[in-house]
């Protein structure tokens, strides 16, 4: 059962790079903020939150690792925190972007245009 888990927290952290490998390259290639924004979102979520999961698979399935249940629950404690947060920061980032019409951009659909009214 260790090794499963070891193995499967492996896997994760690769899974980890990855995804911020990918958000880095939509940083840099994407057209726009907004865009930008969301390639960073699936940088911090795949990047950050999968790879802290694996780090807690990892470690219980560590049999030799010292303090492996501390590790492990402040690694999922520290995920879930993030998978919260940057959600959040990135809507937060968005929405004041748009309503202080600091990016320049033509919409096809703006659906925040009602809210701007009401301000």
């Amino acid at each position: 059962m260790s090794e499963i888990l070891f193995y499967l927290g492996a896997v994760m952290i690769i899974i980890g790079g990855i995804c911020d490998l990918f958000g880095a390259i939509g940083l840099l290639r994407f057209p726009n903020f907004y865009v930008r924004l969301h390639a960073a979102t699936v940088g911090t979520i795949g990047g950050a939150v999968v790879p802290l999961f694996g780090v807690a698979l990892l470690a219980l399935g560590a049999d030799f690792l010292p303090h492996r249940y501390a590790i492990a629950g402040a690694s999922f404690i520290t995920g879930i925190i993030v998978l919260l947060a940057a959600p959040a920061g990135a809507t937060a980032l968005a929405y004041a972007a748009h309503k202080a019409r600091l990016v320049e951009w033509k919409p096809k659909v703006d659906h925040l245009a009602e809210v701007r009214g009401d301000d």
